[in-house]
C-alpha cells in the first residue's frame, strides 16, 4: 500500500459511538413523499433486468475504446440508458478482479444478486461494500441481502457511514482501475456521467480512503 495518500482526518469520520447520529430519512421522506420499498428478497435476476443490463452494456461498449490503456481515462456522459453497474462490466468483460471495492448512497436487490453470481462464479474474489447511513434502515430488505452475501463469501467489509460518493476501484491480473460516476447502483433513467481511469495509482488511491472508513455498525 502506498503512503503518499494522508487521511489521518478520517479519524473523527464515521464513528459509530455514542453521539453518532445516523439519519433514517430517503430523499422521498425528506421531500414528504412516501417511497415504495421493496418487501422481499431478490432471489433471481428478472428478465427485464437482464435485457435492460444488456442494452446498458451495448450502449457503453458502442462509445468505449476497445482496449483500456494503462494511464489513459474515458469520460461519459448518458442520456439514462447506461447503468451504473456496466461500467463495471465492462472491466470484468477484460479481466477477473483480484479484489474489488464499490461506494454507494444506495443500491438496488437485483444489483446485489448480481454481485452475488459474480463470487459465485470466481469473478470477484474480495469485495468491500461501502454504503450511505440511511441504506439500513431505508433499504431494509437490501440491507439484509447485502449481510447475507458477506457472510456466505466471507469476501470482505461493509462499511456505513456518511457516504454519498460513487466508485468502483480494483484490481486484477491485467491491470488496476477507478471508476467514477453521478449514479448510484441503481436504475435511474437520468442523464449521468461516468470516468473510467486504468492505474495502479487510482485504485491505490480510492483503497487507502476506504480503509480508513470507521463504520457506523
Amino acid at each position: 500500500m502506498t503512503d503518499d495518500y494522508d487521511f489521518s482526518f478520517l479519524d473523527d469520520v464515521g464513528e459509530g459511538g455514542k453521539d453518532s447520529t445516523i439519519a433514517v430519512e430517503s430523499d422521498n421522506a425528506a421531500a414528504g413523499k412516501k417511497g415504495k420499498r421493496r418487501t422481499a428478497a431478490c432471489v433471481e435476476l428478472s428478465e427485464r433486468y437482464l435485457y435492460r443490463r444488456a442494452f446498458s452494456e451495448v450502449s457503453l461498449l458502442d462509445i468505449l475504446p476497445k482496449d483500456l490503456k494503462e494511464g489513459h481515462s474515458v469520460h461519459v456522459v448518458t442520456g439514462g440508458d447506461v447503468d451504473s453497474l456496466s461500467y463495471l462490466k465492462c472491466v470484468l468483460r477484460v479481466q477477473n478482479l483480484d479484489h474489488c471495492l464499490f461506494s454507494t448512497w444506495c443500491m438496488a436487490a437485483e444489483d446485489i444478486l448480481q454481485f452475488d453470481n459474480w463470487l459465485d462464479q470466481g469473478r470477484i474474489r474480495k469485495l468491500d461494500a461501502y454504503v450511505g447511513e440511511i441504506f439500513p434502515t431505508s433499504y431494509k430488505v437490501e440491507w439484509r441481502m447485502l449481510q447475507d452475501l458477506f457472510q456466505r463469501h466471507k469476501c470482505g467489509r461493509i462499511a456505513v457511514f456518511r457516504n454519498h460518493s460513487k466508485i468502483y476501484a480494483g484490481v486484477g491480473e491485467k491491470f488496476a482501475f477507478g471508476i467514477e460516476t453521478s449514479a448510484n447502483i441503481n436504475t435511474n433513467p437520468r442523464t449521468e456521467n461516468g470516468c473510467i481511469t486504468i492505474g495502479r495509482e487510482i485504485y491505490e488511491f480510492y483503497k487507502s480512503y476506504f480503509d480508513n472508513i470507521t463504520s457506523f455498525v
